[in-house]
């Protein structure tokens, strides 16, 4: 039987392979711009694996321009607390520390999960873990646009939903130019 966050990490995964079902299933509510970003994955797909690693790596997305981590987390709550969990904090830690040194950007997707104030439109946004190194070519472009994970007074990496990128916004980003 999977988790919840079993069931979003698969529904990453399909949406970034190009999945139609799923992508169908994903725009019913959203906007006509995101709609429109989120078919392009129909032809310009990644290959992703899923990393069943229990310490910090969920999903590694490849394409010919753009290859990354990405850990997965899911909340009916707009914001996330590390806080809330030592484990939180050491898995991003861990995966700051493995991403330096391939200099690879490390990247969080938050989907918001259905409440009771069910939000509209696009449920997914990416942050990226704020690095002490910068990166080049199409992976430095990536780093200076995805908003990087906030910090609390106590140190620990805060996410909120309403600051993130929308994965619309990240594709149509990311998408080759034809």
């Amino acid at each position: 039987m999977s988790t919840n966050g079993d069931l979003y990490e698969r529904e990453l995964k399909a949406i970034l392979s190009g999945d139609e079902k799923v992508i169908e299933k994903m725009i019913k509510t959203c906007s006509e711009e995101e709609k429109e970003s989120y078919l392009s994955m129909k032809d310009t797909p990644f290959m992703v694996v899923r990393a069943a690693g229990s310490h910090g790596v969920d999903l590694i997305a490849l394409r010919w321009d753009f290859s990354f981590p990405i850990e997965v987390k899911s909340s009916a709550d707009h914001i996330l607390h590390f806080s809330r969990s030592v484990r939180l904090g050491e898995q991003a830690d861990w995966m700051l520390q493995e991403c330096s040194k391939s200099k690879i950007l490390p990247i969080y997707a938050m989907r918001l999960k259905k409440s009771g104030n069910s939000v509209k439109g696009d449920p997914w946004r990416l942050f990226c873990i704020p690095c002490d190194f910068e990166l080049k070519g199409s992976a430095g472009l990536l780093q200076r646009r995805i908003p990087k994970l906030s910090k609390g007074p106590s140190g620990n990496y805060i996410m909120n939903w309403e600051e993130g990128m929308k994965l619309s916004d990240f594709f149509r980003y990311t998408k080759p130019d034809a």
